[in-house]
């Protein structure tokens, strides 16, 4: 079909001939109620803080239903819905804060996991799709994103944007592919960017595949099958977060990194690895960055950081471990310097490395680990344990 086919078209008009004019009868107001009666709006469960004061002095907090504060709903069929194991969790990590309520922002946090969700199963929609084809899109986003200098929040939205719309669609075509990944990228740059790449930038990295009138269309079909939901907490934000948190002073500025840039990089390198595997998205971001955090450092501060307990955060850690056991037989990651970007902003901008390579290593470790686990003289291999406090009782 053309281009131009969907065009509207103006036709010439005999200046003779009268406009028609068509007068609609105005109606008076009925003083009875209407015969239709409005439908109450569905309302989504949403949480905030309440402070229970203990003996022991601390300050636990509760996540309780308010149903005053309503959500857009997500389609039942479509998604599927994340709840929490227990409802009691730990009072918020982040400290006090000077411009905003530390625990509005935690919870603020907590309820995005619940109002942006994702699910791998929407390849079962797509029978022409393969599991290969997402990491060789997302591997490709990577290095787009490294050419361009952009942020590691801006591809994680472009994924999460990307995984969100294959969720509300059926039969697509591999040859769309590109196209909604770059133009999830274009509108992730929009979003996090402050001087985005232009449009025909976009068009032209995909060598004549796309041009700017696809991206443009395909822009507003993505925007209305998310219904402009478009600020999700993606893994790096939660991975920032928990770094953070734990690297924190007192008196100190909270939106002032004080982490390890060098450590950051590795941890967000094990996340790329990670999300490019589409069994990622069996896991909330939230609790991808904990796992991930948890191969760098022990579990009670990954605990501190984040309230998870082990048993929430246990299986995402042995499903990474095949990816961190490929990454450490590889060269550790060194910060790279792009122009026209501070030294000290140098860890947020999104590399690229060959993951496609480290993806087909890590999915046959863990082929071989799980193969392992099935003989009767396998022993699994030894994970970092959880506190005292966590291990269960023995019975």
């Amino acid at each position: 079909m053309s281009r131009r086919s969907g065009r509207i078209t103006l036709q010439a008009r005999d200046s003779n001939t009268p406009e028609p004019t068509v007068r609609v009868p105005l109606k008076k107001r009925k003083s009875e109620p209407s015969k239709k009666k409005l439908q109450p709006a569905a309302k989504k469960q949403s949480y905030e803080i309440q402070k229970c004061w203990s003996e022991d002095g601390a300050t636990p907090c509760i996540l309780i239903e308010t149903p005053h504060k309503e959500l857009e709903p997500a389609d039942p069929s479509s998604f599927k819905q994340y709840t929490f194991k227990n409802l009691f969790i730990k009072a918020s990590p982040i400290p006090r804060l000077s411009w905003a309520s530390s625990d509005d922002v935690w919870i603020k946090m907590l309820n995005k996991e619940l109002k942006y969700v994702h699910d791998k199963s929407y390849l079962q929609r797509h029978p022409k799709l393969q599991p290969k084809m997402r990491a060789i899109l997302l591997d490709w986003l990577l290095e787009v994103s490294e050419v361009y200098s952009l942020h590691r929040q801006t591809a994680y939205l472009a994924q999460d944007y990307f995984d969100r719309f294959m969720l509300t669609q059926q039969n697509v075509n591999k040859d769309y592919l590109q196209l909604i990944g770059i133009t999830s990228l274009f509108i992730a740059s929009k979003i996090e960017e402050i001087y985005p790449p232009k449009i025909y930038e976009f068009a032209y990295v995909t060598d004549g595949a796309c041009d700017m009138w696809d991206i443009q269309r395909t822009e507003l079909h993505i925007l209305k099958a998310l219904d402009w939901n478009l600020c999700p907490e993606t893994p790096i934000s939660w991975l920032k977060l928990y770094a953070q948190v734990e690297a924190q002073k007192d008196d100190e500025n909270f939106l002032v990194p004080q982490f390890s840039q060098e450590t950051y990089i590795q941890i967000t390198q094990l996340l790329d690895l990670c999300m490019m595997d589409i069994n990622s998205l069996d896991y909330s971001y939230s609790i991808l960055a904990a796992a991930a955090f948890c191969h760098f450092s022990t579990f009670d501060v990954v605990h501190k950081v984040s309230g998870l307990t082990w048993d929430s955060v246990a299986p995402c850690v042995r499903w990474m471990s095949p990816f961190m056991d490929t990454l450490r037989s590889e060269p550790t990651p060194e910060l790279k310097t792009f122009t026209r970007v501070k030294a000290d902003d140098r860890h947020n901008i999104q590399t690229h490395v060959a993951y496609l390579e480290l993806l087909r290593k890590a999915q046959e470790r863990h082929i071989h680990s799980h193969d392992s686990q099935m003989s009767p003289v396998a022993v699994s291999p030894l994970l970092t344990p959880p506190s005292s406090t966590e291990k269960p009782a023995n019975p």
